[in-house]
């Protein structure tokens, strides 16, 4: 639409904007697409299918605008927030936002401005960074005019991330712009410009008036980038990852006793993150990635014969989980179960490596790991981060070989998923009791059975091995 830049939008969307800007022209108002998408069309990374939310400002109201747009495209949703002076119109898959040039100022303990009728600099100047304050004119006159007072297309073509203002005064506003520079620099793999940067080290405290809601939002889209350590480096060196995760600052450091030193766990720990996103976009996955080693540093121990150790930071991990979880605003349900049982797992298939390793071990595995196995093998491949393509080389093969063996496990005896052949009723009835701790220990008595290959997965041969027990009970008794 910029004259001056070769750009490419979709013909849908121009349209659009035509008829945006016929309508803002009939109520004497200019109108404007702002920010992301902007920015999006000239990073040459505009995709259709996911674009939905596209904003607009016009100098007036925002909401007679989106009122007037919604009937020239018959579009009878239109929601009003009447307290902001907002409106959406929703048609053809897009939410179409429109708003009222405004301006706006802070409360220091607050992050909701205090707001005024502006101009379009007023409008611009509020928003977070260069590169997000770009808007391109929708009248008729001034079709597809750039208006860029900052240089972000500058930005954009130099790689840099920079606040409009003072970024001071723009991260004292509104402290989620610290969280939202590191997202944008780590999303677009753009550089923060010194003076800002410095600025969050400085303000990363202010942090602390915004709802970890908006946090997670923002750290959870660090998560799904491409290469996740950038953000978390910068999330890091900032100072901002010690106000919501300080359990992850503490991986952080490498101590040395006799000579020996243990790798620094926090830097292990990104690089384990960064494989699991080099082959899945599963978030959880790459949570359970984040949290595997996050109990190493209170396990931390040292001895002349083993060396540095960290036995039972699984477990602890594990239980660390719920509680981290909930501190961060991520959910509690099943996916939280997810990453538990990853981090607890995440030691036991290199356990399994050794010929001599039992069936009866592999069928635990994967009797404990369910559906998620291999996943949990994902991760358990993500965690060999060793520098010596030998040792990398000698890990692989071992992992290549559990897994060969739980493939031929799991197709002969189909553990996975399992559920007892024998249910409560049977217990109650062939023993005579009614529901109590025998009826769990009974049913203990055959999964161990089966998992240790006394008996086969099979109905009728628990049944007969619940018949001998009760055979055993009488006998002794």
């Amino acid at each position: 639409m910029d004259k001056n830049t070769q750009i490419d939008i979709p013909q849908q969307h121009t349209t659009l904007f035509k008829t945006i800007g016929k309508a803002a022209d009939e109520l004497d108002q200019s109108a404007y697409v702002v920010g992301g998408y902007v920015r999006d069309v000239y990073l040459g990374r505009l995709d259709t299918d996911d674009t939905t939310d596209i904003d607009f400002v016009t100098i007036g109201s925002g909401i007679q605008l989106a009122k007037s747009v919604a009937k020239k495209l018959g579009s009878k949703d239109v929601t009003v927030f009447k307290k902001f002076g907002t409106a959406q119109v929703k048609h053809n898959g897009l939410d179409l936002e429109f708003v009222g040039a405004r301006k706006e100022s802070y409360r220091r303990d607050s992050r909701k401005p205090i707001v005024e009728n502006g101009t379009l600099k007023d409008d611009q100047l509020r928003r977070d960074l260069t590169i997000n304050a770009l808007s391109w004119s929708l009248n008729e006159e001034t079709f597809g005019l750039l208006q860029d007072p900052f240089h972000g297309v500058q930005d954009l073509k130099n790689k840099i991330i920079r606040t409009p203002i003072d970024p001071e005064k723009t991260f004292e506003d509104d402290p989620l712009r610290m969280m939202r520079a590191v997202r944008f620099a780590a999303q677009l793999k753009f550089t923060i410009e010194d003076e800002t940067f410095s600025a969050i080290q400085k303000m990363a405290h202010r942090l602390s008036i915004i709802s970890k809601e908006r946090i997670i939002e923002e750290l959870n889209k660090i998560v799904l980038t491409h290469k996740p350590s950038y953000g978390f480096e910068l999330l890091l060196k900032s100072g901002l990852l010690e106000q919501f995760f300080p359990e992850m600052v503490k991986l952080q450091g490498v101590d040395v006793k006799n000579g020996q030193r243990h790798k620094d766990n926090f830097w292990h720990t990104l690089k384990v993150l960064d494989n699991v996103a080099a082959v899945s976009d599963n978030l959880w996955l790459r949570w359970a990635a984040i949290m595997h080693d996050i109990a190493k540093p209170p396990t931390k121990r040292f001895s002349k014969s083993a060396g540095w150790t960290f036995h039972g930071h699984d477990a602890l991990g594990a239980k660390w989980t719920p509680k981290i979880f909930r501190r961060l605003g991520l959910p509690l349900d099943d996916r939280m179960k997810y990453v538990q049982k990853l981090v607890r797992l995440h030691l036991r298939p290199i356990a399994l490596v050794s010929d001599e390793v039992s069936d009866s071990a592999v069928r635990r595995l994967i009797y404990e790991a369910g559906d998620d196995i291999e996943d949990l093998m994902t991760l358990c491949r993500a965690d060999i981060t060793s520098k010596n393509e030998w040792r990398v080389q000698k890990y692989r093969n071992n992992f290549d070989r559990v897994e060969k063996k739980i493939k031929t496990v799991e197709k002969k005896d189909k553990i996975r998923n399992w559920t007892n052949p024998i249910s409560g009723e049977d217990i109650m009835e062939v023993f005579d009791v009614k529901p109590g701790p025998i009826v769990g220990k009974v049913k203990d008595k055959i999964k161990n059975a089966i998992f240790d290959g006394e008996i086969p997965n099979d109905r009728d041969e628990a049944y007969q091995y619940l018949l001998k027990l009760k055979e055993d009970v009488g006998e002794k008794e």
